[in-house]
């Protein structure tokens, strides 16, 4: 029994790749014909794959409303937070993940410094959303037409003279994240704080939501930050794993 479910399970990924004939299906599961029809029925019986008019088939409808039913119920705080507590055990410092709402970013979790100069920061409030590294990290996911239409709706109030002074400069930013896959607010928002944040990836390989270190610079300069990188990255990529259900990143 487990060898027939082993097997049927390997023609869904096949399918994924595209629709496939009888032929095909039974020479990628090295068995007779008449083995892979047998399998392709009971799959078809249950809606995960479907037989074209071209006797190919092809991923079925239940199971495509199956993947995007699970997907919608996987809460992304709820799977990243023992992550965010064993990256704040590691560094000591505060830990964040966010997620975008409409044009605003919005904090969702939190774990606190172990330091006694902590963040003001609040679960469910926005951050500064045109210097915020989260925020940053967020949008530089965003198709190019909606990061220019929403880089022209936004304002770029001057919290600091490091702060992003408008929507040329915003752009060029993200396009940088968006490169290297990470970003930082070093005094963007306060002076005195820093920020490095990773971006946490969902099933489409798209941005769902982004984790973040922040500390005062009396307790942690940005070049002691920028060392903790890497760490984050590796956190982040952590939770996509999990949260996508595919393989950590080597």
């Amino acid at each position: 029994m487990s060898q027939t479910v082993d097997r049927a399970l390997s023609i869904l990924p096949l399918l994924a790749r595209g629709p496939a004939g009888l032929e095909q299906v039974a020479r990628h599961l090295d068995v007779h014909k008449s083995t892979a029809l047998r399998l392709l029925r009971t799959l078809h019986e249950h809606g995960m794959v479907h037989r074209q008019a071209d006797q190919r088939y092809r991923l079925g409808a239940r199971l495509i409303a199956l993947a995007q039913e699970a997907v919608e119920n996987i809460d992304v705080r709820a799977v990243a937070h023992p992550y965010l507590t064993e990256l704040n055990e590691a560094c000591g410092h505060t830990v964040h993940l966010a997620v975008r709402q409409e044009d605003e970013v919005l904090y969702i979790d939190k774990v606190e410094s172990r330091y006694p100069v902590r963040m003001y920061s609040r679960i469910g409030r926005p951050v500064a959303v045109t210097v915020a590294a989260v925020a940053k990290v967020i949008l530089a996911d965003l198709p190019e037409a909606e990061r220019r239409a929403l880089a022209e709706r936004l304002d770029y109030p001057r919290h600091t003279p490091r702060s992003t002074p408008g929507p040329a400069a915003f752009l060029k930013e993200l396009a940088r994240v968006r490169e290297q896959g990470w970003a930082t607010d070093l005094g963007g928002h306060e002076e005195t704080v820093n920020c490095v944040a990773a971006p946490v990836r969902g099933a489409d390989g798209r941005v769902a939501a982004a984790l973040s270190v922040s500390a005062p610079a009396a307790v942690a300069g940005s070049d002691e930050l920028m060392r903790l990188l890497p760490l984050v990255r590796r956190t982040a990529d952590a939770v996509s794993a999990e949260y996508s259900g595919r393989p950590p990143a080597s």
